[in-house]
């Protein structure tokens, strides 16, 4: 079951009441971008967004929920703009690699990749509002990626299994660069990956 399957609700993309839904899911994304998850309440939240408090528990049960579909929502942004960025001609895999990951690591969406990890960490301790996000964490990704390294000629079986290393490398160093700060080393550090990763390119 893909991510996208595992994640589907009642509430989600049926009439008036799930295009509501995702368009608070979406304008929550961008206020999450904009302002991060520090003194993130509800009311705040729905007052940002122009939403109540009550709609917020109406449309998603918890606060909890709503912040799993926050990240859903920025994985989906983020696979997204890598089959934008490898749409684009003349771009070689290594340049399409770099460009997202400058994208992931800007300091302005920091609130998001940070969030991504909290709700990974409540997942795996159990949490019930938390614990779908795990379906479909890995295999989300692994479609696209995969894909990419097939069409520079890797083998099914050797483009899912790059895939899945980029993907850990990746999310890795977002890891690395949320909990220590240095952009310059993880930055060096991912340079260093993209040399072994595509050679010299």
């Amino acid at each position: 079951m893909t991510g996208d399957d595992a994640r589907a609700t009642p509430d989600a993309g049926h009439g008036a009441r799930g295009d509501r839904r995702a368009e608070l899911v979406d304008a929550a994304v961008d206020h999450v971008v904009a302002h991060g998850i520090a003194d993130l309440s509800l009311r705040r939240l729905g007052a940002a967004i122009g939403a109540s408090h009550r709609m917020l528990i109406h449309y998603f049960g918890s606060k909890e929920r709503l912040l799993v579909e926050i990240v859903w929502a920025s994985e989906r942004r983020q696979r997204e703009l890598l089959s934008r960025l490898r749409a684009e001609p003349g771009r070689s895999p290594a340049d399409v690699a770099r460009l997202l990951w400058r994208q992931l690591t800007d300091p302005a969406t920091a609130g998001q990749e940070r969030l991504f990890f909290e709700i990974c960490a409540q997942a795996l301790r159990g949490r019930p509002e938390a614990a779908p996000f795990l379906d479909g964490l890995v295999d989300s990704w692994l479609g696209p990626l995969a894909e990419a390294e097939a069409e520079a000629g890797a083998s099914p079986a050797a483009a899912r299994n790059r895939a899945r290393l980029g993907l850990a490398t990746v999310r890795g160093l977002l890891l690395d660069l949320l909990a220590t700060g240095d952009r310059a080393g993880v930055d060096a550090a991912m340079d260093e990956f993209l040399r072994m990763y595509y050679g010299s390119e």
